[in-house]
């Protein structure tokens, strides 16, 4: 019985483990995905970089989505594989999350 409740809390630390450096980040393109073999060929190139998990390349929204391990791979390494086909990708900052802004620094030693 100890050995099935240490196996399960091994695995269970496992998925925990691996879910934490799964990201997801959306790209837009330039020049934007205009036709299937856009979506073909970014798909068709994209997968093949190290690290990535998912890719999902919406014509209507004109929109990249990627999953990838954290430890294996970044947006700048992902990024730099887009221009490797001839895209400049940007990444989209999700709806209603802001960049982090620099508090101002209140000095009362004056």
């Amino acid at each position: 019985m100890k050995k099935l409740i240490l196996l399960a809390f091994a695995l269970f630390l496992t998925v925990l483990v691996q879910a934490q450096t799964m990201k997801e980040v959306v790209f837009t393109t330039e020049p934007e995905i205009e036709c299937n073999n856009c979506v073909k060929r970014i798909k068709d190139n994209i997968r093949f970089e190290k690290g990535v998990k998912s890719i999902d390349a919406d014509l209507k929204t004109k929109l990249v989505t990627i999953q990838y391990d954290s430890e294996k791979t970044n947006t700048e390494k992902l990024v730099k594989a887009f221009a490797k086909i001839n895209y400049k990708a940007t990444v989209v900052e999700p709806k209603g999350v802001k960049k982090e802004q620099a508090e101002p620094v209140n000095d009362e030693s004056k």
